[in-house]
C-alpha cells in the first residue's frame, strides 16, 4: 500500500468517524503498519468495520484478520478444485451398459422369493 493508499483509506474511514486522527503522524504510523497490504482487501475490511461498528477500526481491524483470510483463500482454492473434480469426473462419466438395471432387477427378484 503506498501513502496515498492510506490517505484514500482514511477518507473512508473519516467520511463515518469524524473524530479519527488523520494527522500526518498517524498516517505515517498506518503506512508503516499497511505497506505490505492490498489496498482493495483494507477497503473491504473498513466498510465491513463500518457496517456492525460504531468507533473506528485500528489497524489491525484493516488488516482483519490474516488466519481468516489465509483460511478463506484455502477454501476458495479447495473449492475450485474440488469442482474442477467434478466436471472432469462428469466428462468422463458413462450410461451403464443397455439391460443393466433390468438385469439388476431380475436378480433382486429372485433373491427374495
Amino acid at each position: 500500500m503506498e501513502r496515498a493508499d492510506v490517505l484514500r483509506l482514511f477518507v473512508l474511514i473519516t467520511d463515518e468517524y469524524p473524530n479519527f486522527d488523520d494527522s500526518d503522524e498517524n498516517v505515517d504510523r498506518h503506512l508503516k503498519a499497511l505497506k505490505d497490504f492490498p489496498f482493495e482487501t483494507a477497503v473491504q475490511n473498513v466498510e465491513r468495520h463500518i457496517e456492525t461498528n460504531s468507533f473506528y477500526p485500528k489497524i489491525s481491524e484493516i488488516r482483519g484478520f490474516a488466519v481468516d483470510q489465509a483460511t478463506r483463500e484455502r477454501e476458495l482454492e479447495a473449492t475450485r478444485a474440488y469442482l474442477d473434480q467434478r466436471e472432469a469426473n462428469r466428462a468422463k462419466a458413462t450410461l451403464p451398459p443397455a439391460g443393466w438395471k433390468d438385469g439388476l432387477l431380475a436378480k433382486l427378484r429372485t433373491t427374495r422369493d
